[in-house]
């Protein structure tokens, strides 16, 4: 099964961009040796087996084992994760005033934590199109809409939610294949 990790750590973050670097993580997805990626990646051996120290170094590559070769113990190492995705809190700053936000605001805090979830479940699904041939059966509906007042919105949402009970309690089964429903209901930020 795919896996993600997503990454807020400045060094992590530069290591995974670095394209030769990028190239080595994509090729480790599978258990390999720096000489078996420096042929795929178009590199020395010797430059790829300082690129997947600093990997490591940086929680990007974990060592599963070694193999005798000829005279050379070759290690193997393996990508933590198939994928990667950026944390947007990394390009914050000083994230203290968007921390605190997010602690006073429940509600903004909880879409936060979805968009974050959705990105990193989309690149998943993502991935497993891409290199398994899955069909992903997916939806996705995004409209904008303006309320009156906030007694419209609130009686808006609320029938929004009705409504999804309702089709949740006719169709949802405690066995079958899981699905993740977002609902997300707020401001347009590029409001004029």
């Amino acid at each position: 099964m795919p896996t993600s990790m997503t990454l807020d750590d400045p060094v992590a973050i530069a290591a995974a961009t670095h394209p030769v670097r990028a190239a080595i993580l994509d090729a480790m997805r599978e258990p390999a040796t720096a000489a078996a990626v420096a042929r795929l990646v178009g590199q020395t051996r010797q430059n790829v087996a300082y690129h997947v120290r600093e990997l490591e170094k940086a929680g990007l590559l974990r060592h599963v084992g070694q193999r005798q070769n000829g005279n050379f113990l070759e290690q193997i190492y393996v990508a933590v994760a198939d994928t990667l995705l950026i944390s947007p809190t990394c390009t914050w700053g000083d994230p203290g005033a968007r921390t605190e936000a997010l602690a006073d605001q429940l509600s903004l805090a909880e879409l936060f934590t979805a968009g974050e979830r959705l990105q990193q479940d989309c690149a998943l699904l993502l991935d497993r199109a891409a290199f398994d041939g899955d069909e992903v059966p997916s939806a996705s509906v995004t409209t904008d809409i303006r309320f009156g007042s906030d007694e419209a919105r609130s009686a808006f949402l609320r029938g929004y939610v009705d409504a999804l009970t309702t089709l949740a309690r006719k169709h949802g089964s405690r066995r079958g294949t899981p699905y993740r429903l977002l609902l997300a209901a707020y401001p347009n930020p590029e409001r004029s």
